[in-house]
């Protein structure tokens, strides 16, 4: 049994947490998915979650497709 101390990890966040964590607009989040590009998600009832799984699946496929991008050269 879990006393009030016991902090419960978290399994899952929530679009409005996923954002919060990874500093995008949810606007972004959304955009994101329509293009392909967005995270895997998961509907529970009426809510759309992303499972920590998921996140740092993204995060990631998003640090991958950085390193392939040269990098800017300032003039």
């Amino acid at each position: 049994m879990n006393t009030p101390q016991q902090a419960v990890a978290r399994a899952a966040y929530s679009v409005r947490d996923f954002c919060e964590a990874y500093g995008i607009t949810k606007v972004m989040f959304y955009k994101m998915l329509k293009e392909g590009t967005g995270p895997k998600i998961m509907k529970v009832g009426s809510r759309t979650l992303i499972s920590i799984e998921a996140a740092t699946d993204w995060r990631r496929q998003c640090e991958e497709g950085a390193q392939l991008i040269p990098a800017r050269r300032r003039s």
